[in-house]
């Protein structure tokens, strides 16, 4: 399976305050900048910052609720979201199983070398 790199996916999802942001929205279901803020230790100002940000990748959507927004995450997104981590994930598996064979191989050539009189 082959998925194509989103960078700003990677770079939105790179900052611990937006994952605890979408561990909350998906707990609860939904929330405001005012809901979030009050429960992450930083202003409502940069909660809404941040939700600006997940918005932009479609990791959330907010629709009007009064004087704010009420987030909710898109679950499609956030889905090609994880497939695109694991599709890398299993990629760099991949690499480090490739470099333990050629690390074990030329450590089995020194053990070779070593043992000869």
């Amino acid at each position: 399976m082959t998925t194509a790199v989103d960078d700003d996916l990677w770079s939105a999802v790179g900052d611990p305050t937006r994952r605890r942001m979408l561990d909350l929205l998906l707990a609860d279901g939904h929330g405001t900048a005012t809901t979030l803020s009050e429960r992450l230790p930083v202003t409502r100002q940069a909660v809404a910052k941040h939700l600006g940000v997940l918005d932009r990748v479609g990791l959330v959507h907010g629709t009007p609720a009064g004087r704010e927004r009420r987030y909710r995450v898109d679950e499609a997104q956030l889905g090609r979201a994880i497939a695109q981590f694991s599709s890398v994930g299993a990629a760099w598996d991949a690499r480090l199983r490739r470099i333990k064979r050629i690390a074990e191989a030329i450590q089995h050539e020194q053990d070779q070398l070593d043992t000869r009189p």
